[in-house]
This record gives C-alpha cells, sequence and structure tokens, in this order.
C-alpha cells in the first residue's frame, strides 16, 4: 500500500489539493496550494490570514514548565506579562495550566482550571485580542472559553479526552492538533535520548512522512467529529517524541507537511534541540565529555533563526516565548523580501 494511503477521506475536500505525496517527493513552499496557509478561523466572527506569519505568546501558568515554570506569581501579574507581549508584536497569547515537558507530572482538570481561568478573565479586562487554552482537556477547555478564550491548542491532537472533537466542533473553535509519540510523562528531552536512565531513540521509517501521516488522521477525526476544516492548524510537535536531527529534518519537510492542507504551527522556542545545535563544539581533547546544549535563557539566536527557516520551509504561527524578538526579526524579514533594487525601473 503506497504512503499517504490513509489521506484519502481528505481528498473529498476542495480546500485540500495536491495530496497524493510519495516517498521521493520533497515539496517546497512555491508550490503550496494558496489554501493551504490561507486562513484559521479561531471561533465564529474571528479568523486570521496567514499571508504573513503569525507570532503566539506562551504564557504557562506552572510551576514547572521547562523555561519559564513558577514566573508568574498571580492572575494580575500574569495579565500585565500578556498585554507586555502584545505590545511587543504578539498576534495572540496561549495559556497553559499544566507542563507539557518531558517528564512532568498531570494535574487534574479542577486544577488546571483554578490556574487559567482567573488569568483568562484578568486579560479580558484589558485586551479582545486572540488567546488559546493549551489543555488536552475539554473541562478545562470549556471553561477557558467561558472566561473568554477563543480556541484551543490540544497537544494530545485531540486524542487524550474522547470530548474535545466534539466540543470544538460544537463551539465552531478553532483547534490546533500535535503530533506525538508518548504522554509527556514517558518522554525525554530530545537532546537526552540514549542517555543512561533515558529514553532510547525514537525510531521512524521517515520521520516526515510519519508525521504528516500521522497528522493527517488527527485531522480525518477532526472533520468526521465536526470541525471545519479551515478551523484546524497542525502541529509536528518539535522537541515532542523526536531526537534532534529528527526535529531539524521536520523543519526541513514542513513543505511536505503543509502540502496536506492546514496551517502549520511551528513550536520550537528554547527547545532543548535548539540548545544542543547552538552550543559551541565539543573540546576535541576531552573525547568522553558529553555534547553541550545551551541553558534555557541562552538559547534566544538559534530560536530565532530556525524559527525564520521554519517560516521559510511553510510554517504560518510561531508559539514563543521571546515575541519581541520574533516580531522583530519577522518585520525585517519581511522588509528584505518587498524590497527592489534602487535604480532599477524595469527589465534591461
Amino acid at each position: 500500500m503506497p504512503r499517504f494511503a490513509s489521506l484519502a477521506p481528505l481528498l473529498l475536500w476542495p480546500s485540500v489539493t495536491g495530496l497524493m505525496l510519495a516517498n521521493d517527493v520533497n515539496v517546497t513552499t512555491a508550490q503550496l496550494p494558496r489554501s493551504s496557509h490561507a486562513v484559521w478561523a479561531l471561533r465564529p466572527g474571528l479568523a486570521w490570514t496567514l499571508e504573513s506569519p503569525k507570532v503566539m505568546g506562551i504564557l504557562n501558568v506552572t510551576p514547572d514548565s521547562f523555561s519559564d515554570g513558577g514566573t508568574i506569581r498571580d492572575p494580575r501579574h500574569a495579565a500585565e506579562l500578556a498585554i507586555a507581549m502584545l505590545r511587543d508584536g504578539a498576534d495572540a497569547i496561549d495559556v497553559g495550566g499544566e507542563s507539557t515537558r518531558p517528564g512532568a507530572h498531570r494535574i487534574s482538570e479542577s486544577e488546571q482550571v483554578a490556574r487559567v481561568v482567573p488569568v483568562i478573565r484578568a486579560i479580558r479586562e484589558q485586551s479582545s485580542a486572540p488567546i488559546t487554552i493549551d489543555t488536552t482537556r475539554a473541562a478545562v477547555a470549556l471553561a477557558a472559553i467561558e472566561a473568554g478564550a477563543d480556541a484551543i491548542n490540544d497537544v494530545s491532537g485531540g486524542t487524550e479526552d474522547p470530548e474535545m472533537l466534539a466540543l470544538a466542533a460544537r463551539l465552531s473553535r478553532g483547534i490546533i492538533l500535535m503530533h506525538r509519540l508518548t504522554d509527556p510523562t514517558r518522554d525525554s528531552f530530545s537532546d537526552r535520548y540514549g542517555t543512561p536512565g533515558q529514553q532510547p531513540p525514537p525510531a521512524y521509517a521517515d520521520v516526515v512522512l510519519d508525521v504528516a501521516e500521522h497528522l493527517s488522521r488527527l485531522a480525518v477525526n477532526a472533520i468526521n467529529a465536526g470541525v471545519r476544516h479551515e478551523a484546524i492548524v497542525l502541529d509536528p510537535g518539535l522537541g515532542f517524541g523526536k531526537t534532534v536531527e529528527q526535529n531539524l529534518a521536520l523543519i526541513r519537510g514542513t513543505g511536505t507537511i503543509a502540502h496536506l492542507g492546514f496551517p502549520i504551527l511551528s513550536g520550537l522556542s528554547r527547545k532543548s534541540f535548539v540548545g544542543r545545535i547552538s552550543a559551541p563544539p565539543t573540546d576535541p581533547q576531552a573525547q568522553d565529555a558529553p555534547a553541550p546544549t545551551l541553558p534555557t535563557h541562552d538559547r534566544l539566536p538559534g530560536t530565532l533563526a530556525l524559527s525564520l527557516a521554519h517560516v521559510a520551509a511553510g510554517a504560518r504561527i510561531l508559539r514563543v516565548h521571546d515575541v519581541r524578538a520574533h516580531a522583530q526579526a519577522l518585520r525585517a524579514t519581511k522588509a528584505l523580501e518587498q524590497i527592489t533594487r534602487p535604480g532599477v525601473t524595469g527589465h534591461q
């Protein structure tokens, strides 16, 4: 059976074109159908056109997130941080109450609600900007939407809670569907796979095609549950069940995934694989020394470089910690794309 045979149901949707992929196809952004990144409908009356990339600011209301856990004092402080990110250029704020870092402990739905609802309400007192709720639980998503959130960011791709897709369909809410191999409690950081006490490296026949095929099934599940095509965003799950090299291959292969016909979200901000590839080379004299990984606070340059590369490869939404730097980088890139050579008025 050829790869992507499972995508046949999506061919019934007129906005999904050019879906017949083969192992030897290398899709570029120039070949993508315009509909593949034209719009994301977050909720009735609110839709993003995605001709230009959007920036989503991360607001983790958690004590144990890998990069910024425990930095928020109370809902008012969280709202201040959100408003600052919006001023810095964020197009939306992604609020999460449960850490999804490898090895994180799960918390109850009620604890998630207690963390995120006051924060969303506090943001809504000051801004009408889009808010997404980062959760795998339908009850949390519903409480967040009732408090003012617009759309759902589900790192399980709608698989952990059977009510999630039905909720998104019933309320006509946008939903981000992410690829992952396992629950974060059983996962490892990308730079630690195969090291003592950690998980063995994930095995893929072809990481780009395998992830694309998995995401296509998630999209089919959502559509079959009643979620509109234009409400779906796909996330390849960088840093979730991938080695350093596999993450990089997914960034390079984003055009293939985008060819499924849905906008792509990039979630690589400050991830461990960024710290690994950005670190100075190991001292050749220290043969037994482990490969270095930069600490989270030192990963902005690498994050920026890979974020821009991911946009060039087809990503349309950047979920990031450092909003100002990314907004500036995107503006500079856009200016470069729009410039014409001074003094050139036409063809010679």
